[in-house]
């Protein structure tokens, strides 16, 4: 399970756009928190405490602490509104959870043990198909990223989901297909040589075949 974070919190006593612009104006997130068949709490956080967690990756599969007046709300992010302009967080929503929660969250992926990879030592190239897979898991044991080995894989193998070590009790949320989460592709510099030689050699050949029609046309 990854690291919870502790993020402190405000009640609000208003709601609605006024009151939300008045709080953003104060340096604070309008947020509210939901779910777990409770009533929902209209809070603010702090932009700078905020920022922090945005600027991990991971940030809508890490579990939250809101520290609401002394009790705590164990919470995941659920949906994050920025400005269209600055990008600055606008406003949060939080999902309550409990350690018997079952959530579907994306995960980063991870990849270790690229020097003992054979493909990419000679020159191969590795090509993320998915940068996140999205597991299936209790609340209190999503993990903080999924790790891909690619030991011993050559040019031209492919990495799937199946062949990755997931930690008890996480199961991928599509189980239909084995889909691919990487390739080790051939080296891109080798392919634009190999474009550049055949264009030598089709120039060659259209230069050939114009002097031998010039050759026809003088006899």
């Amino acid at each position: 399970m990854s690291d919870v974070a502790v993020l402190s919190a405000r009640a609000r006593d208003r709601v609605g756009k006024g009151s939300a612009r008045a709080a953003r104006r104060e340096g604070l997130v309008p947020a509210v928190i939901y779910g777990d068949k409770k009533d929902p709490l209209a809070i603010t956080v702090t932009m700078r405490e905020l920022n922090k967690l945005l600027n991990k990756p991971g940030f809508f599969s890490h579990l939250i602490d809101i520290d609401l007046d002394g009790k705590k709300h164990r919470v995941l992010a659920r949906d994050l509104q920025q400005h269209p302009v600055s990008d600055f967080a606008w406003h949060v929503d939080f999902l309550r959870v409990s350690a018997t929660s079952e959530l579907t969250v994306e995960v980063p992926v991870e990849f270790a043990n690229e020097d003992a990879s054979p493909g990419l030592k000679r020159g191969g190239v590795l090509n993320i198909v998915r940068h996140s897979v999205e597991v299936i898991c209790l609340a209190d044991n999503i993990p903080g990223s999924i790790e891909v080995d690619l030991t011993g894989l050559e040019i031209g193998d492919s990495v799937h989901i199946s062949a990755v070590s997931l930690p008890n009790g996480v199961r991928p949320a599509i189980d239909d297909r084995d889909f691919t989460i990487a390739t080790i592709a051939a080296p891109t510099v080798a392919s634009e040589a190999e474009e550049v030689e055949d264009g030598e050699e089709t120039q060659a050949e259209e230069a050939e075949g114009e002097t031998e029609d010039e050759g026809s046309e003088e006899s």
